[in-house]
Parts: structure tokens; C-alpha cells; sequence
């Protein structure tokens, strides 16, 4: 099956505009090439697409109204550019997009509005108003107001989890790269351009721990989380380089352009997304082998029974991730019991649950409706 041809078919698609695309290298914009980007999604979207933008730069383009000539350092100063740089950089897209008939809406949003259900399903409710309304959202993550602690630190990373909320067909992530090679062109000048990627394996990765420009936050291995996770989403996903010509057009009409990344084949339920992405954990749950093949193979929810170890502190209903005792994440979900809870009753039996903490109201650490596990 030639999945190229199936991306005609998508009617959402959110573009991720990283800040290589929207400058050159010494800091100043490309307007040209803003224009260019601009004008294929305003004609994507009076083909009765919906569009999203997720973009970078608000940073990039204040450092540049103030002079600086490398990212700055310090929290308090990128949240001042940032704050200088989001309003001129939304005023542009204003100016361009209107220049077509387009309205568009500047979405601001931090890591916090995924993290609990109900600002996320806020956050999807919005911007699915917008869509309705046949606005154009231009989102980037809130860095005038953003600590570290709730970051999303890149928008590789912010784009694929705004696909997953509003449900999108298709994410594509422009860039200054054709797309994923299999070892860094810069370095090797026999690196082969990959077209199709069905598994982001473990040398993939490995081989993707690059950086971008001076000004970005994010390189290839951002792009390849994000990619994994819109890929488990079940969404689509292209890098491809925006200095290609007409690039948006000759993706979404299927040719052979930049990486794609092909999805499994069911959507996620929008419930097991905001678990698997949308909420931070705050702890950590170590799984013996046989609680392991359980949840991947059979699906079951996790008992204490199955639980060797408990990191951190949490308390009930709280996000944590389940790990196995390799230290790979396995899993993550909403817990029955708090850390202090779990630690006692590790390796016991669900009827053990009552007689050791005077009370039982799960038989589960974490039950399966609760549960995300990779690639189930």
C-alpha cells in the first residue's frame, strides 16, 4: 500500500514551523520564506483542509529586536524576548494571513494545560471552536509566563501533542533538514535520506542527537519523539525541509518528499492519549517480567503483586510511568494508591491489600482503563 497517497485524504493537518524555517542563520527572519509558507496554507486551507500552526521563534525574533547574537541564557531573559518576540511574530502572521482572506488566533499555551484532564479537555474545546470557525490557530508555547518545571522545552514536542488533541490527520514538521537520514549527513557524506519509517528503533535514536540553529530549542531527536508519539497516536507524521519548493502542496498530494513516519493503524481513544501524553508523571512504578508480559501482551491492569519497586512520591490519582527492571518506560497510568501505599503492599496479593493498609477500595495498582502501555 502506497500510504504517500492516503495523506490527499487528511482534512486536519498541523504544521510545525521551527525557528531554521522562519529565520536565516544570523537571527534575522526570512520573510521570504515566511511569505512563501503562508501563501500554501492559506490556499491548504481554502481547499477545505483545517489547519493548525504550531510555531517557534517568538524568542529567535525578540533576541533579533534587541541585538542579541546567540540564544540567551537565563529563564527571566527568554521570557522577556519571548514576550517582545510573540506579539510581533503573531502581528506578522496577522498582516500575511489577511493579505489572503484568512483570520488567524494566537493560542498560548504551557505543559500545565495538558497536565490535568480538565484544562485539556479545555484546550481541545478551543481550539476545536477555532476550526469550526474557520480560523487559523497559530500556537507556541507560553515562554513569557513558563518555568522550567512545566516546559515542553521544544515544540517538536508541543506540536505532537497539539495534533493528538484536536485529532489530526496528518503533523507535518518543516525544518532545515530533507528529513531523517540513517547517521548525520553533516558528518557523513554518504547518509542515506530515509523516505519511510514504520519503528523508531533504539539506533535511530541514537544516531539523532543532533541540534538545530543557534535559536532553537529542538533537533532530530525531538523530531523523532514527537514523530513516536503522534505515531502511537495512530497520526501520521512528515519531516521535510521548508526550503523545498512548494513543500505543504507536494506533501499533503503524496509525493515522495522528506520522512514519513507511518502510524499504527487505530486511533488512540482521546482518554489513553491525554494519559500517555498529556499528563507529566510524578513517580515511578518498578514491574517484575511477569507484570510485564501481562500489560504488553495481554493487556491487564497492574497489580501489586507484580510491583518490585516504587520511585518518588505521589499520592492517589496521581500519573506515574511503570518501568521495568531494565529501566525502560513501559507504561504509564493513573495510580489506585499513593507511593507510600504501593511500597507496602509490593509483591503482596490483592487480598493482602485490606489486612495491610486497613482498607481496600481497588484490587489494582492501576487499572487497565487507566493504563497506557507502548505498543499495545
Amino acid at each position: 500500500m502506497n500510504y504517500r497517497k492516503k495523506l490527499a485524504e487528511c482534512n486536519r493537518v498541523v504544521i510545525k514551523i521551527g525557528t531554521s524555517t522562519l529565520t536565516y542563520p544570523n537571527g534575522q527572519l526570512n520573510l521570504r520564506r515566511i511569505e512563501h509558507l503562508v501563501r500554501e496554507i492559506a490556499d491548504l486551507h481554502n481547499g477545505d483542509k483545517e489547519v493548525v500552526v504550531v510555531s517557534s521563534g517568538a524568542i529567535g525574533v525578540g533576541a533579533m529586536r534587541m541585538g542579541y547574537k546567540s540564544k540567551p541564557r537565563t529563564m527571566p531573559e527568554k521570557q522577556a524576548l519571548a514576550a517582545i518576540g510573540q506579539g510581533a511574530l503573531l502581528h506578522l502572521y496577522e498582516k500575511l494571513f489577511a493579505e489572503y482572506g484568512k483570520t488567524v488566533g494566537q493560542v498560548l499555551i504551557t505543559r500545565g494545560d495538558f497536565d490535568e484532564r480538565i484544562r485539556y479537555l479545555n484546550a481541545t474545546n478551543a481550539l476545536l471552536a477555532m476550526l469550526n470557525m474557520k480560523v487559523i490557530p497559530i500556537i507556541n508555547e507560553n515562554d513569557t509566563v513558563v518555568v522550567e518545571e512545566i516546559k515542553f522545552g521544544d515544540n517538536d514536542t508541543l506540536s505532537a501533542l497539539v495534533a493528538a488533541v484536536v485529532d489530526a490527520d496528518l503533523l507535518i514538521i518543516l525544518s532545515d533538514v530533507d528529513g531523517l537520514y540513517d547517521c548525520d549527513p553533516r558528518l557523513h557524506p554518504t547518509a542515506r535520506l530515509l523516505t519511510e519509517v514504520k519503528e523508531i528503533t533504539t539506533e535511530i535514536e541514537d544516531n539523532s542527537h543532533s541540534r538545530g540553529s543557534s535559536f532553537s530549542s529542538g533537533g532530530m531527536y525531538t523530531k523523532l519523539r514527537a514523530a513516536r508519539m503522534c505515531m502511537a497516536s495512530g497520526i501520521p507524521v512528515v519531516i521535510a525541509n521548508s526550503q523545498q519548493e512548494s513543500v505543504i502542496r507536494r506533501i499533503i498530494s503524496g509525493e515522495e518528499l522528506g520522512t514519513l513516519f507511518i502510524p499504527r493503524e487505530e486511533k488512540m481513544h482521546a482518554r489513553k492519549k491525554w494519559i500517555a501524553f498529556g499528563s507529566v508523571v510524578q513517580g515511578e512504578i518498578v514491574v517484575d517480567a511477569g507484570a510485564q508480559n501481562a500489560l504488553i501482551k495481554r493487556g491487564k491492569s497492574l497489580l501489586p503483586s507484580g510491583v518490585v519497586g516504587v520511585r518518588g512520591e505521589f499520592e492517589r490519582g496521581m500519573m506515574v510511568a511503570v518501568i521495568n527492571q531494565s529501566g525502560e518506560e513501559i507504561a504509564r497510568g493513573i495510580v489506585n494508591y499513593s507511593g507510600e501505599e504501593i511500597s507496602k503492599i509490593t509483591g503482596r496479593k490483592s487480598s493482602e491489600i485490606e489486612e495491610i493498609l486497613g482498607d481496600k477500595d481497588y484490587d489494582e495498582v492501576i487499572h487497565r482503563n487507566n493504563l497506557w502501555v507502548e505498543n499495545v
